[in-house]
């Protein structure tokens, strides 16, 4: 059943300070369900979902990070060989943005791929008292040249585009992934048979 296998793994981080919302974020996403009680994570929460992007199949593995400071410790092998990043803040609380430097830095020291597809997400938008304006989100990521969205996981609004865009991202950049090998070729980015392999390698 040639469509229904997967052209690549994705591992993808969600990092952000502790409290933004990057665990419902993949809940959301993973389950499309919202757990207002949802218990801080402790250490690292892991998550599996399959994709479709234009026809093609990939498997992510989302990676939970947990924000508070006393868990830091463990996070270099959380950021290894991960091809995408999603960095969290929550849009009424100032100081999560202004942490996002540190974890931007975090991310460039432990990170093992220097072409990572990188999002800023400002979460929370359905909470009315607002504290870092839309353009003020923009303009941080476009100054780092990251992505950019706001998202509610309450209300799910932005949360699925803005997993889908990284995975594009991830798509597009040449050497941030390898495609699953099956031995007889498999399909390329639009579904096309590709030859099997003769045992040469062209890289």
């Amino acid at each position: 059943m040639d469509q229904d296998r997967i052209l690549a793994t994705f591992k993808i981080l969600i990092i952000g300070e502790s409290g933004v919302g990057k665990s419902s974020l993949m809940l959301r996403f993973t389950e499309n369900d919202f757990d207002s009680d949802q218990a801080l994570t402790i250490g690292v929460d892991f998550k599996t979902k399959m994709l479709d992007i234009d026809g093609v199949k990939v498997k992510l593995a989302i990676w939970d990070t947990a924000g508070q400071e006393r868990f830091r410790t463990l996070t270099p092998s959380y950021y290894r060989d991960a091809q995408g990043a999603i960095l969290v803040y929550d849009v009424t609380k100032q100081d999560t943005f202004q942490k996002l430097e540190s974890w931007l830095n975090e991310l460039e020291i432990y990170g093992t791929r220097n072409n990572m597809a990188k999002m800023v997400v400002g979460n929370k938008i359905d909470h009315p008292n607002r504290a870092i304006s839309r353009d003020e989100g923009f303009r941080f990521a476009k100054k780092h040249r990251m992505m950019f969205i706001e998202t509610s996981a309450k209300t799910s609004e932005g949360v699925k585009d803005a997993f889908e865009e990284v995975v594009r991202k991830i798509m597009e950049t040449d050497g941030l992934w390898e495609r699953n090998d099956y031995g007889d070729g498999g399909v390329d980015l639009h579904g096309n048979r590709l030859p099997a392999a003769s045992g040469s390698c062209s890289c």
